[in-house]
């Protein structure tokens, strides 16, 4: 699965982004999408997931701000920030792979190595 993100960029506090991660794949509606960041220094951390079926979960650090979606139509996954933080600054990468157990998701949906295909990354900077 090749995933290609896009949309990062330097922003004011308070304002908005929306990042995009393509997918170049069929299998793309079988799969978990998640967003990731990574912060110069820090390990990288899970923001949000989408299931195939559209359930939504997020990190604390992205509730009530961030929100994720998809269009099957487009093979696209979206992650639209608002009211973005100096600590929301990082590369942010899409991730893919097919979902943890249910009995496991609360613990897994959030770890790297739940994920076998990448995006390269798109930085976003908040000042």
């Amino acid at each position: 699965v090749q995933l290609v993100e896009s949309g990062g960029g330097s922003v004011q506090a308070g304002g908005s982004l929306r990042l995009s991660c393509e997918a170049f794949d069929q299998a793309y509606d079988s799969y978990c999408m998640a967003w990731f960041r990574q912060a110069p220094g820090k390990e990288r951390e899970g923001v949000s997931v989408i299931e195939p079926d559209g359930i939504k979960t997020y990190a604390e650090s992205a509730k009530g701000r961030f929100t994720i979606s998809k269009d099957r139509a487009k093979n696209t996954l979206y992650l639209q920030m608002n009211n973005l933080k100096p600590e929301d600054t990082g590369m942010y990468y899409c991730a893919a792979d097919f979902c943890p157990s249910a009995a496991d998701f609360g613990r897994k949906w959030s770890r790297t190595r739940s994920y076998s295909y990448w995006g390269q990354g798109t930085q976003v900077t908040v000042s």
